[in-house]
């Protein structure tokens, strides 16, 4: 499945790149956004692209090289781009681009369970390859104690019928290890009421999304993402970040909202939104928010 990158041209525009520059690209995946930069700068453009996943790193710097550009390409989550950057000899950067969605790659027959539309492994990690140590949502359900559970698809799915899942998750693990996307569908279903599992939405798409952010520690990566973006970042450069969910884009605001008025200047007074024609041409992009902030 091909990934299509949400407002694309907005925040590639919104960064004001220049040729000579570097741009770190925080969400690397197949090299959307980095391949569409350097169509713009062509090989006058230096780009560092962070990514958990080595076949999307793969895919991403052939995408780049066959539009002429250069990129490094960077084995590790974007938690830790001030230290891996600083490794590559990079102190200072003109740009970097969060893109938080997670992409198609991983929503559709990824192998790791992100979807409940696909009968795959419950493991939902955005590491690949994944190593002996590595937290899987497997792990999470056949583990956690009920009250943690409940907690965590509340806080991190804001679904209202977190306790009755988390419930019914622990009587049902009680019988049989839950090791499929399949089995927590079919767990989830029967645990909710039944309008819920009628509505508009697929009544296990909350408690998924809850899984997918512990188990990736997606909102502690943003936090600290954000902090090593800015302290690479040049003056005058520029931090654009896409979300797609409301914790994750709180979490943006906020962070944007407390560096100091006379060290940043917000650029988007209200975030950037996705035109009609996008979201009638890719119906996943309806929730994006794009926010732009500039260091002084």
């Amino acid at each position: 499945m091909n990934h299509i990158p949400v407002l694309l041209h907005e925040a590639i525009d919104g960064l004001q790149l220049k040729a000579g520059d570097t741009v770190v690209d925080a969400t690397l995946g197949a090299g959307g956004h980095s391949s569409e930069i350097v169509k713009k700068f062509g090989g006058d453009i230096r780009v560092v692209g962070f990514d958990l996943d080595q076949d999307a790193l793969d895919l991403a710097k052939h995408a780049v090289q066959s539009v002429g550009g250069k990129l490094i390409p960077i084995h590790a989550n974007f938690r830790k781009m001030e230290s891996a950057c600083k490794e590559h000899g990079i102190d200072r950067v003109a740009g970097v681009l969060f893109d938080l969605g997670i992409s198609s790659m991983e929503i559709g027959e990824s192998g790791r369970g992100f979807s409940f539309k696909y009968d795959e492994p419950l493991l939902m990690t955005l590491q690949n390859p994944i190593e002996s140590d590595t937290l899987t949502a497997a792990d999470v359900v056949n583990s956690m104690r009920e009250e943690e559970l409940a907690n965590i698809i509340y806080e991190f799915g804001e679904e209202r019928f977190s306790r009755m899942i988390a419930k019914a998750i622990v009587v049902a693990r009680r019988t049989q290890k839950i090791e499929t996307t399949a089995q927590l569908v079919a767990i989830i279903t029967n645990a909710v009421p039944g309008f819920y599992r009628k509505g508009r939405i697929n009544p296990a798409t909350k408690t998924f999304q809850a899984l997918r952010i512990y188990v990736n520690d997606e909102l502690g990566a943003v936090t600290e993402g954000l902090t090593g973006a800015w302290n690479l970042l040049a003056p005058g450069g520029r931090i654009a970040v896409i979300t797609f969910h409301s914790l994750e884009d709180r979490i943006v605001k906020n962070h944007f909202k407390n560096i100091p008025k006379e060290e940043a200047l917000i650029i988007t007074k209200k975030p950037i939104v996705p035109s009609r024609t996008e979201v009638l041409a890719n119906p996943r992009s309806r929730s994006a928010k794009l926010r732009i902030i500039q260091k002084q």
